[in-house]
C-alpha cells in the first residue's frame, strides 16, 4: 500500500471515529426509540484500524523494522 492510499484510508477512518464518537456520546432520545446503530463499537473499531495504519506508515517510512 503506498503512502497516498494509506493516508486517505487512515484519514477516512479517523473522521469516521470522530463522527461515531460524537454520535455515540449524544444522550438517548426515548421518544424515538432505541438506537439501532452501535456508534461506540464503530468508533472503537475504526480508531483501532487507524492506529494499525499509523504503524504501517511508520514501517513504510523506515522508523519501525519489518518482520
Amino acid at each position: 500500500m503506498d503512502f497516498r492510499t494509506l493516508f486517505a484510508v487512515g484519514g477516512g477512518l479517523a473522521a469516521l471515529a470522530l463522527v461515531a464518537g460524537w454520535r455515540g456520546a449524544r444522550p438517548p432520545n426515548l421518544q424515538r426509540g432505541p438506537r439501532l446503530v452501535p456508534w461506540r463499537f464503530i468508533m472503537l473499531l475504526s480508531a483501532a484500524v487507524a492506529i494499525l495504519l499509523i504503524f504501517q506508515a511508520l514501517r513504510l517510512s523506515g522508523w519501525l523494522p519489518h518482520r
